[in-house]
């Protein structure tokens, strides 16, 4: 089960490079269901997602660099690409700041995954977060993908 929460970017925290990241490439092979791809580094996934905005079922299978290689030329819709900056919260969570490329930039969307509803109900987002997007299907990856970035 994922539990997260999702907001805009109102201004950049400092040295983002300073912070582990992960280059991401990811297409969807359906969006309703969600199935997706996604090359992470070296490390590639097939992903199931069920319905929901903040909390949803998510199964994660690992791929192979051949079989994202060919997977890739069947998604709809756009091929993602972004640099995820992780950076460390209060406690144990973690911000994943999402810094979008080519016809997605200048997007920037920051994530925050809890182990509960009530921790993520609780939760108070530091101040360089902007909206809560969260309740926002428009800016879900899959979305994005089909309709690219509307301002």
């Amino acid at each position: 089960m994922e539990i997260e929460k999702k907001y805009l970017v109102s201004r950049m925290p400092e040295n983002p490079g300073q912070y582990e990241s992960k280059k991401i490439s990811q297409g969807y092979l359906c969006t309703e269901p969600v199935v997706r791809i996604r090359r992470s580094n070296d490390s590639c996934y097939l992903t199931y997602k069920g319905a929901g905005l903040m909390v949803r079922e998510e199964y994660n299978l690992p791929l192979t660099e051949e079989a994202y290689e060919h997977l890739a030329g069947k998604i709809d819709g756009l091929l993602i690409e972004k640099t995820r900056y992780l950076i460390p919260l209060e406690g144990h969570l973690t911000a994943e700041l999402d810094v979008f490329e080519g016809c997605l930039a200048p997007l920037t969307l920051v994530e925050v995954e809890f182990d509960s509803v009530e921790e993520a109900k609780a939760f108070t987002p530091p101040e360089w977060f902007g909206e809560d997007v969260t309740e926002s299907g428009k800016y879900h990856n899959s979305y994005l993908s089909r309709r690219g970035y509307e301002k």
